[in-house]
């Protein structure tokens, strides 16, 4: 029995590499979508120092919101815009209501309080939307559908979905900007004081408001390109909230404050689910895709609590 979980893998590995190929694309795939829902925590935590709780029902809310609208008969592109719109009208909101009046308060109420506004958003959502699911406007869009094949070896193959192609492309350019937004820009450096210290940036004139408002935004599009990909690969519905929380072991691996961390650690996941589903779950009795990751993360904090980009915190006593 040890014996076939240890070996009996890598010998199929070596056996099938056409379908190992295959496994390791779609890992690719998840790892990517991963550490871009991973980002909109990353871009909460960076401002504000608490995780985001509601960052899953957003990805769950955009993108009913763009279906929503084109039930109604606005164009795709049209509720596209539309739906950016909505996402800045509620960034706007959630600073104003939420956000400024706890302005220095304990991390702890900080994360309450998006915990409410998770709660809040399943509600609405519900009430606006309905609570069944949604299939997602992929040819509306100009998403490319169908799949390509490819030969490897003698009688091996290899299948890419064309919106699994779409999406990594779409999450590497997005994961690329918002690195490139954090590192060359004036918002990017401002939000990084903001980060480190409130009192700090205040007093030096950085409009602690202004920044929240944008980089809730900017989490708020996050979430529609996410909710716009996960829900063109299955359906746009609340059970998407449940996938978004996979963000958490992307990010105790990568680091809750770094860009470069949620592409690693999204990766790792993404890879290590599929591999492990396909290779490992049969002999340990299937279905270990859903609480693989947790385990992963579970050893980083043993041995790496603060991932494997952030920053060691050092406590003098």
């Amino acid at each position: 029995m040890l014996y076939d979980i240890l070996v009996s893998p890598f010998v199929q590995m070596a056996e099938q590499p056409d379908f190992l190929i295959q496994v390791l694309w779609e890992g690719f795939v998840s790892g990517i979508l991963y550490a871009l829902i991973a980002l909109g925590f990353v871009l909460i935590f960076k401002a504000s120092g608490v995780f985001n709780f509601a960052q899953g029902i957003m990805v769950v809310f955009a993108g009913l919101t763009l279906v929503g609208l084109h039930e109604q008969g606005i164009p795709a592109f049209v509720a596209l815009i539309l739906t950016i719109g909505v996402m800045g009208v509620l960034a706007y909101g959630i600073e104003r209501v939420v956000m400024r009046p706890l302005v220095n308060q304990p991390d702890i109420i900080l994360l309450m309080a998006t915990i409410g506004l998770t709660y809040f958003l399943i509600g609405f959502g519900e009430f606006v939307f309905g609570g069944e699911p949604k299939r997602m406007i992929t040819e509306e869009l100009w998403l490319p559908t169908g799949s390509t094949a490819f030969e490897f070896g003698e009688r091996g193959l290899v299948v890419l979905q064309h919106i699994d192609i779409a999406a990594a492309v779409i999450a590497i350019l997005m994961v690329s900007g918002l690195a490139l937004f954090f590192n060359k820009t004036r918002i990017g450096r401002a939000l990084r004081a903001v980060a480190d210290d409130h009192q700090a940036a205040l007093s030096v004139g950085i409009s602690l408001n202004q920044i929240w408002a944008i980089v809730w935004f900017a989490a708020g599009i996050v979430a529609l390109a996410t909710g716009i990909m996960w829900g063109a690969r299955s359906d746009v519905s609340f059970a998407l909230e449940i996938v978004a929380f996979k963000a958490l072991p992307v990010l105790i691996l990568g680091g809750f404050t770094s860009v470069p961390g949620a592409i690693i650690g999204g990766l790792i996941i993404g890879f290590g689910e599929k591999l492990g589903e396909i290779y490992w779950g049969p002999l340990v009795g299937g279905g270990i895709e859903s609480w693989l990751a947790y385990i992963i993360a579970l050893i980083f904090l043993l041995f790496r609590p603060q991932g494997l980009f952030g920053e060691r915190i050092i406590e003098r006593v």
